[in-house]
């Protein structure tokens, strides 16, 4: 659909109306409550233009715990894919021994798996190959601040240098900053976090629905049904590296996840 933004005359510019306006307008013209309408999960296309940059936002409030930010702050975020999509997107936290995580990525693409890793610009700079096996193994990079700081305690000035930081690392690296950004220490975006996001070149945070709580150490058999008995259409898993059980669980995971014809896959092609 498409709107006149200049109004009637049809020789003026037009511009794509969102999913999301129109849901608004229609339920407004109902007269259903604005506590409904903000309920209901809808896609948007996020700041910059050009397909790389669009994101469905799966935020609403139901989603949040209580005094974490809105999905109307500045910036958006992301916790799931599409319910009716039969894919997940398993996602890595990227720090930890290099031998390990070259373990664990063998073992991720024996299963035919492409995953999500968010890595932390210290480890990348002191393990800089690791950022060409990640991408040369068919996996997607992006950013988890420089050096892993609680970022929702810091004010906008460190909390944008902790995600430059990670961002120049991958630029030098791979000549792109990446598309997503992962807030270190919390599952949510502050406002603070995703404006100071935003301004380094990351229009939407990446957050999940599924913690697999590996980070933990929990035996192998223990992340194996934190993922796979709460795993759904769409879900955000949150993994990490650095972990023995992880690599351990990935392959009956893997396995589990193709029983329920469930194809993990990178969160840009979730989001497609």
């Amino acid at each position: 659909m498409w709107s006149d933004t200049r109004g009637l005359d049809p020789d003026r510019p037009r511009r794509p109306v969102s999913r999301r306006t129109l849901l608004l307008a229609a339920t407004a013209a109902a007269g259903v409550t604005a506590g409904v309408t903000a309920a209901v999960a809808a896609s948007v296309v996020v700041a910059g233009g050009g397909e790389d940059n669009r994101a469905p936002e799966w935020v609403t409030p139901a989603a949040r715990p209580a005094g974490t930010p809105t999905a109307k702050a500045a910036g958006n975020e992301v916790t799931h894919g599409p319910r009716d999509k039969p894919a997940v997107a398993l996602t890595f936290h990227g720090d930890g021994d290099a031998a390990q995580a070259r373990a664990l990525l063998d073992a991720l693409e024996r299963g035919g798996a492409r995953v999500t890793v968010l890595a932390v610009g210290s480890w990348l700079s002191a393990q800089p190959t690791m950022a060409r096996r990640i991408l040369d193994g068919g996996h997607e990079l992006g950013n988890h601040t420089q050096n892993h700081a609680a970022l929702a305690d810091l004010d906008a000035a460190e909390a944008f240098a902790e995600i430059n930081g990670c961002a120049e690392v991958l630029r030098r690296l791979t000549g792109s900053i990446g598309k997503w950004f992962r807030p270190s220490q919390t599952q949510y975006a502050t406002d603070t976090i995703r404006a100071q996001a935003a301004r380094v070149g990351y229009p939407t945070c990446l957050s999940y629905d599924l913690d697999s709580l590996d980070f933990t150490d929990p035996d192998p058999a223990a992340v194996v049904r934190a993922v796979t008995d709460s795993v759904s259409n769409g879900s955000i898993v949150s993994m990490h590296f650095g972990h023995a059980a992880t690599v351990a669980a990935i392959p009956e995971v893997l396995d589990r996840l193709r029983q329920r014809g469930l194809r993990p896959v990178t969160v840009t092609e979730l989001l497609r």
